[in-house]
């Protein structure tokens, strides 16, 4: 093996290239068991990152181009397709979110009818009949009616909208339809709240046409003192209810510390009527999160009555729960983040995640042979050396402990001269409940291999940290998020690990506002990068979508009340403190952060003469998703950094700054 060249952090050769960016993240939206078969869906940088649905029994796509399976309810979707008890697939068409139903060797045909105020989400398969949440959009800028619907898969409905049944209405939000025996349960919500601040598990007998009647509250919403999301009911039996939810801890569990996402079970009899919810596994961790996208799952109980639960505390892992007997085992395995239980078969469980030391993939796991393996992804390339393994850091900060997962420099090829401090990118994430693990990551080894450190930092609101570290942000976004990104920086060039002189920033959506903030409100950051972030809260406030329509009351406070809270907080509304030169990506076709705020950031940058750079992406929407977006993407942040931050990264090609 030949010696490490010398080089200064920042010009490491490495072998990741920028085209190499798209393939090197899996974007997973599903997976079932199919007989023998492993049906998923995956992101198609290369085709525009249209989402098509693949076998693991062939090597063409089940679900081919152009077609693709997204759903466009709460703008982020989720649930855009199930598996119907035979072969069959009934999935939402990104085009038009008409639901369609595709057979093997057939072209899809359609269950819903050509209706552009109509989306579905959250398709379920169960008790024989094909469920949905949809979405009827009505005039510009009012609430959007939501319901939950049974849509016959005789293809009825293709052209009489009428035989679609509407199950059930009244919220403004609804989720996680789930029927058995006669019963429907549900989550709900209303606006103000979102779903990880209040929402209800709800419970109502289906009456001989199937619609829902006698609906009662089981838990969740607000109550008793406190809010509580519920989420993710799950049937056990024709009678007993599992889901998650964080109420305040009872007397004695208070040791556990403050309110988590646990497991809890209560029992359903006539009328309905339930039976007061009963902590199944009580513990300091999250079997829960933010319900940005629908249909997604944190536990799964298997056929011989155990029930599989993943549980998060800054990382997660995997427990066994035995209800009968109270017993927990844990599960070792690899996978510590964003792990979610995507199907279960027997003893068979489909896993989505990713670890410190495995990227993140599509898994099968038998849970009494304790074997895991990689169904898509989650293997490991590249020579050892080349990808940093993450360690796991917390700082002081105004608002307590601050978390926080650092990526050093690594590469098998390069070192640094001696005493040089490397340049830092500090990463934040988006939501702003978003929460990162430290994952073994190509997005952290583009920088990392060249000799660029990456800072992720889990900043106040993040989730992960259970209810209290979330609500650390309540009214407090553009304040607490930045004090903490500002004081994780701080330590880390405390810790010697940082030059306090070449430290970058970058976010994306809510992220991209930290960074916003970040740089007009501190002297950490020599630089940003901000892909589709928000920069004024009044003109978010006004274009942005219903889902999020009163985020705003509990970040920063009621409006128009607090009008004034908006304004001052907002970097456009103060353009004189805009002095850090930065990097402004943005997708034409953004619902949620539209253009126009970008261009306004970088109209209030030229008139300061600030260097910066301003990238719009035709039809691109929130989240970048074709090939060649991302691959510009990281070229011009790579080019960008090294002009800013005095280094000449090799392989990219300058970015001329305005």
């Amino acid at each position: 093996m030949s010696p490490a060249q010398q080089l200064p952090y920042g010009t490491w050769p490495s072998p990741i290239r920028p085209q190499d960016m798209p393939s090197g993240s899996l974007r997973l939206s599903g997976a079932r068991f199919a007989g023998d078969e492993i049906l998923w869906a995956e992101g198609i940088p290369a085709e525009r990152g249209r989402t098509a649905i693949l076998s693991s029994a062939s090597d063409q796509p089940l679900l081919p181009a152009p077609w693709s399976a997204r759903s466009r309810v709460h703008e982020y979707g989720g649930g855009a397709w199930t598996l119907l008890g035979d072969a069959r697939v009934a999935f939402v068409t990104q085009a038009d979110q008409r639901v369609r139903l595709l057979a093997p060797g057939d072209d899809p045909v359609p269950l819903t009818p050509e209706d552009p105020r109509f989306c579905f989400g959250d398709l379920v398969w169960a008790e024989d009949a094909l469920w949905a949440v949809r979405e009827t959009h009505g005039e510009p800028h009012t609430t959007p009616a939501r319901d939950i619907v049974r849509i016959p898969i005789d293809g009825s409905a293709a052209a009489d909208p009428d035989r679609i049944a509407s199950v059930v209405a009244g919220s403004d939000f609804l989720a996680f339809p789930s029927p058995r025996a006669g019963r429907i349960a549900w989550i709900a919500w209303n606006h103000p709240d979102m779903p990880w601040d209040a929402a209800e598990l709800r419970v109502a007998d289906l009456d001989e046409d199937g619609r829902a009647v006698g609906g009662i509250r089981v838990a969740g919403g607000h109550g008793s003192g406190a809010d509580v999301a519920a989420l993710q009911p799950e049937w056990i039996s024709d009678d007993e209810l599992l889901f998650a939810a964080d109420p305040p801890r009872s007397a004695a569990d208070a040791s556990l510390g403050p309110a988590r996402w646990n497991l809890f079970r209560t029992r359903i009899s006539d009328g309905p009527a339930a039976s007061a919810p009963e902590l199944l596994f009580p513990v300091d961790g999250d079997t829960g999160g933010p319900l940005w996208s629908l249909g997604t799952r944190w536990y799964a109980p298997l056929a011989d009555g155990r029930v599989l639960a993943v549980v998060t505390n800054g990382r997660s892992r995997l427990v066994m729960i035995d209800p009968a007997s109270g017993a927990v085992t844990e599960l070792e395995t690899p996978l510590t983040g964003d792990l979610h239980i995507e199907d279960v078969q027997g003893e068979r469980v489909l896993l989505s995640g990713a670890g410190a030391e495995v990227p993140g993939g599509l898994w099968l796991l038998d849970v009494d042979e304790r074997s895991l393996s990689p169904v898509r992804g989650g293997e490991v390339g590249g020579a050892p050396g080349l990808r940093s393994v993450a360690r796991p850091m917390t700082f002081p900060g105004p608002n307590g402990e601050v978390h926080a997962f650092f990526y050093p420099p690594s590469s098998p090829d390069a070192e640094a001269p001696p005493g040089e401090l490397p340049p830092v990118l500090v990463l934040v994430h988006g939501g702003p409940t978003g929460h990162v693990t430290g994952d073994l990551s190509q997005n952290a080894a583009f920088w990392t291999s060249r000799g660029i450190g990456v800072l992720d930092v889990n900043y106040s609101g993040s989730s992960g940290y259970g209810r209290a570290y979330r609500d650390r942000l309540r009214h407090a976004w553009g304040v607490a998020d930045v004090q903490d990104v500002a004081a994780a920086a701080r330590g880390l060039v405390d810790a010697g690990l940082a030059d306090p002189d070449r430290i970058a920033i970058k976010g994306g959506s809510a992220g991209g506002w930290t960074v916003l903030c970040a740089l007009a409100d501190t002297d950490v950051f020599s630089a940003g990068i901000s892909r589709y972030g928000v920069a004024d809260l009044r003109m978010l406030l006004a274009e942005t979508h219903d889902f999020e329509a009163r985020y705003f009351d509990s970040l920063v406070g009621p409006w128009p009340e607090d009008e004034q809270v908006y304004i001052d907080r907002s970097p456009l509304s103060r353009p004189e403190s805009l002095t850090t030169p930065l990097l402004i990506l943005q997708g034409s076709e953004d619902p949620v952060v539209p253009p126009s705020q970008s261009e306004a950031l970088a109209d209030a940058l030229a008139r300061n003469g600030v260097p910066h750079a301003y990238l719009l992406f035709e039809g691109e929407s929130h989240g970048f998703r074709s090939a060649e977006t991302i691959e510009r993407c990281f070229a011009a942040e790579l080019a960008f950094l090294g002009q800013v931050l005095g280094f000449a990264p090799a392989g990219v090609p300058p970015l001329p700054l305005s």
